[in-house]
């Protein structure tokens, strides 16, 4: 079986024990490792791997091939993506300088960019500028060198962009949590229809509870695809993004995801679905 999510922390600790055969009953999974941008231009063509981590986002695009698991994801709460300026705006924190600018985003189809867009709506007055899709460790370089006038960054990013000079003018996450009372949808897993998907959850939530059974056996793994990543850095980055989502979305969770494509398709941002079924 082919599965494909991305190299950072919270994924390899989460399915550490599925794809190195620890899980009982379950197939030998083989890896690919891809920048979310990347997979959620796979599930959107219907030729991706056979279970995929992919953007909430991104969804709306992939129910007619895969469907949502409810577990293995990432949700939660004081854990969103952050808006940063650089020098090109002087280290601002005001929502008006990104009128017209060039801000750099993981991907189109990103919880992140979503969040983005619907924060922006209501802030920037008369709208951003050009939209630049980069890998996400390369966004803080581009803001900090001057290539990029503002940032839409995630994951680790939260722990390092004070090192990089950069100013955060908004944490997304904080405004939806304020704005909605939910936690922020950012990753999921979702599998092809054509598979037993009790099957495969039951498999990843066994991953996800060996891991923290485990904690300290999946370390060498996680730091060798951390990018860089120190342990400090990456401990942090698991603490933050698996958490009781990760083993069961729940009903909080999957209120949460029906409120952001709810919301998102009522803009006009992505296609409408039936929420209440997902």
């Amino acid at each position: 079986m082919k599965i494909a999510f991305s190299p950072c922390p919270n994924d390899t600790f989460v399915f550490h024990a599925l794809v190195h055969g620890l899980i009982p009953g379950a197939p030998r999974f083989q890896v690919t490792y891809a920048d979310i941008d990347k997979t959620n231009g796979w599930v959107a063509s219907g030729e991706g791997p056979d279970v995929l981590k992919i953007s909430y986002a991104a969804l709306p695009w992939a129910l007619e091939h895969y469907t949502l698991l409810p577990c293995g994801g990432a949700l939660g709460r004081g854990c969103g993506p952050l808006i940063l300026s650089g020098a090109a705006l002087g280290g601002t924190t005001e929502a008006a300088a990104l009128a017209g600018r060039r801000v750099a985003v993981p991907s189109e189809r990103s919880t992140a960019y979503l969040l983005f867009r619907l924060w922006a709506a209501r802030h920037v007055p008369g709208g951003v500028g050009d939209i630049v899709v980069m890998p996400f460790h390369e966004i803080m370089p581009a803001v900090r060198d001057g290539s990029i006038d503002a940032g839409l960054v995630i994951h680790e990013a939260r722990f390092t962009y004070a090192s990089y000079g950069l100013t955060m003018m908004t944490d997304l996450g904080s405004w939806w949590e304020t704005d909605t009372g939910l936690p922020i949808p950012l990753g999921a897993i979702v599998a092809r229809r054509s598979l037993d998907q009790e099957a495969i959850a039951q498999w990843i939530r066994a991953s996800v509870e060996y891991a923290w059974a485990h904690p300290t056996e999946s370390e060498a793994y996680v730091l060798q695809h951390a990018q860089e990543m120190s342990p400090e850095v990456a401990k942090a980055h698991i603490e933050l993004y698996v958490n009781a989502y990760t083993a069961d979305l729940g009903r909080s969770g999957l209120e949460a995801v029906q409120a952001l494509l709810g919301r998102a398709a009522e803009e006009g941002l992505v296609p409408a679905v039936d929420v209440q079924r997902l």
